[in-house]
């Protein structure tokens, strides 16, 4: 029992990645047919359809909130949720799923050296270890294996889109854990995505090209399959398998499963015929490296400490 216990949240968090990294290839197909706001605006339709009759059916109770509260819940989710999204996949409309991903991995990492900046206190050694590694993996492959690029600030419009997001998606995760004690993680995710979605309505209206329902009444079956694949697999079974595995095994635990969004990333990339270059593949080692260097370090450590 005590076995099984265990090996289910390993095999959900699995699960939850292999998600989160199958969505960079697929939205790089899903955009050949559809604009990037569409596929924005549509991956949160589909997922606050999905929690909300979740919450219907539990009868989750609502926790009163001033108004102030509530607006900033929802301007939290307009940032780091509506422009997240927004950047990401107008970054992968000219930048490959391999990059997106990669580039999306230095997440945490960034999110580490945010909220030591907002604290006033340094980062450790071996923080500062993995931030300038992780970085010189992406710089690797952003550039192409050029680094003097970085002097020329010749870097592809897609690379930048994807990197914004990515500072976008960290601030959320440090604004949310700055009012986590508002709101169950469940009604959080849901008031943010709320406020996420509102955002995106908000700035199709002006933009001429904008029609959701014109996009997606025109998707082929196979684009449309994976639009609700992002949807429902990648954003609200992620999401909650994400829950399971942090109170099962810890968040500590739990986060090194995100060094295995890229890998995955890059071989659904490579199932579905996009191409892996040499540098994205050393880039990619590179950045794994970095992320794992903690837990390694860890590691070697209690090793070391322990007798004979």
């Amino acid at each position: 029992m005590k076995n099984h216990a265990n090996t289910t949240p390993i095999l959900l968090l699995l699960c939850c990645v292999f998600f989160w990294g199958s969505v960079f290839p697929i939205a790089k197909q899903i955009l050949l047919e559809m604009q990037d706001l569409s596929l924005a605006v549509w991956r949160f339709v589909i997922a606050l359809g999905c929690l909300g009759g979740y919450l219907l059916l539990s009868r989750r109770a609502w926790p009163s909130l001033s108004p102030r509260r509530w607006l900033g819940l929802l301007l939290i989710g307009a940032i780091g949720i509506g422009g997240f999204n927004l950047a990401l996949f107008s970054g992968l409309r000219h930048t490959s799923a391999t990059n997106g991903a990669l580039i999306m991995a230095l997440s945490p990492l960034v999110t580490s050296l945010l909220a030591a900046v907002l604290a006033c206190r340094w980062l450790t050694p071996v923080q500062w270890a993995s931030l300038i590694l992780g970085l010189a993996g992406v710089g690797l492959v952003i550039t192409q294996g050029h680094p003097e690029q970085l002097l020329r600030l010749q870097i592809g419009q897609g690379d930048l889109l994807v990197l914004v997001g990515m500072l976008a998606w960290s601030g959320y995760t440090l604004a949310s854990q700055a009012v986590n004690h508002w709101l169950p993680p469940l009604l959080l995710t849901v008031v943010t995505m709320v406020g996420g979605l509102a955002a995106l309505l908000l700035y199709g209206l002006f933009q001429p090209g904008f029609h959701p329902w014109s996009d997606m009444a025109h998707l082929s079956v196979s684009t449309l399959v994976g639009v609700i694949y992002i949807g429902v697999l990648a954003t609200v079974l992620g999401y909650l398998f994400w829950l399971r595995g942090i109170k099962a095994l810890g968040a500590a635990r739990a986060s090194l499963f995100f060094n295995l969004v890229p890998v995955f990333a890059s071989l659904v990339a490579l199932g579905m015929g996009q191409p892996l270059t040499a540098i994205q593949i050393g880039g990619m080692l590179i950045v794994l490296l970095a992320l794992s260097l903690p837990a390694l370090l860890l590691a070697l450590s209690r090793l070391h400490r322990q007798p004979g």
